[in-house]
């Protein structure tokens, strides 16, 4: 430690002396002890404890920046993992939005699909229940109609044993034939002996009985359609087929008179001898010309036959079925011909 400084008389005696004898003043001064030593070293102790001091701060300053961009880092990593997980529970809540829209979708189509079901059962088990009513119904119609045929049938099979000796006094003692015309609703009555030149000359007509009132559509020779009118009239009247085959045969037997005679004055008076050959001669060759242009394939021998036998009552339109059927068959037979006759 230093000691004080005490002045006192002594000193400046010395001080006097020594200027006298030429010393320094300087060497004269006492020396002084400040400590600045101890100072210096407990500065540089005290630096050193700053410096220490600092540095540990600066160090725990760093480390603490360092833990706090770690932290920081760790806390956006972590933020920014939480926002991927939100994007993705917002995606999982979207696409499960949508299920459940579509499960709702889905739900109310399956409950639309349940009523129209329910409803189509209803209308099924409705008309199920009909279907029995009308099956029943039906079935109760079949066993009356079927008693029905039974009891007709058992008319027609008692009344069957007198319809044979009936059709042979129609045909033999009348002159009459009942035909199928080729229709369900049509009869076909054919008259023989209703000409004078020729007995065995057929006249007949067609009776339509599919309406309540009979109705005669086609007849050969033909007839007077007022005449035939009249006899329908009696016969729709009295319900009797009586009247209507003893009218028709009448009108066939005036007709057969009328035609004869006519045609009695024809040859007498406008083609007699040579010339009604001739005119026969001429219309046998203009229908062979018709029918050469209408490619028929008749010669002219065919062509008499067939004028002659229109004019004898035959109906024309069965004569040209009856070639056409003819001429099928001689085609059908004409390969099997060929083939016998190539025979060994």
């Amino acid at each position: 430690m230093a000691t004080t400084f005490e002045p006192c008389l002594s000193s400046s005696i010395g001080r006097q002396s020594l200027a006298h004898t030429g010393v320094s003043a300087a060497d004269s001064l006492p020396s002084i002890n400040f400590g600045f030593d101890d100072l210096r070293e407990r500065m540089a102790k005290f630096s050193a404890k700053f410096d220490a001091f600092i540095e540990h701060g600066r160090k725990r300053v760093l480390e603490e920046r360092a833990q706090f961009r770690l932290s920081v880092a760790e806390l956006q990593e972590d933020q920014r993992m939480k926002r991927k997980d939100m994007e993705i529970i917002q995606v999982k809540m979207a696409a499960q939005q949508q299920t459940m829209e579509k499960e709702e979708a889905e739900r109310r189509e399956m409950e639309a699909a349940i009523a129209s079901l329910e409803s189509q059962r209803d209308a099924h088990i409705e008309t199920r229940e009909r279907l029995k009513k009308q099956i029943a119904q039906t079935q109760s119609e079949i066993d009356s109609r079927l008693a029905a045929q039974r009891t007709f049938a058992d008319q027609q099979e008692a009344q069957a044993r007198f319809n044979v000796p009936e059709l042979d006094f129609w045909i033999t003692n009348l002159c009459l034939k009942m035909e199928g015309a080729g229709q369900d609703d049509r009869l076909k009555f054919v008259y023989s002996h209703v000409d004078e030149r020729n007995w065995e000359r057929e006249a007949w007509f067609e009776l339509v009985t599919s309406n309540r009132d009979y109705d005669v559509r086609h007849c050969r020779p033909k007839l007077d359609r007022a005449s035939v009118e009249k006899v329908l009239d009696r016969v729709n009247e009295s319900r009797e087929l009586v009247v209507l085959l003893k009218g028709m045969r009448d009108l066939f037997v005036e007709a057969m008179k009328a035609h004869i005679t006519t045609t009695t004055l024809v040859i007498i008076v406008i083609m007699p001898g040579s010339e009604k050959h001739a005119a026969a001669q001429q219309a046998v060759d203009i229908l062979h010309e018709i029918s050469i242009i209408l490619n028929t394939n008749l010669d002219r021998r065919t062509l008499s036959i067939c004028i002659s036998m229109i004019e004898r009552g035959v109906n024309p339109e069965a004569l040209a079925q009856v070639i056409r059927e003819l001429r099928q068959e001689a085609r059908l037979t004409a390969p099997d011909c060929d083939a016998s006759g190539s025979r060994p």
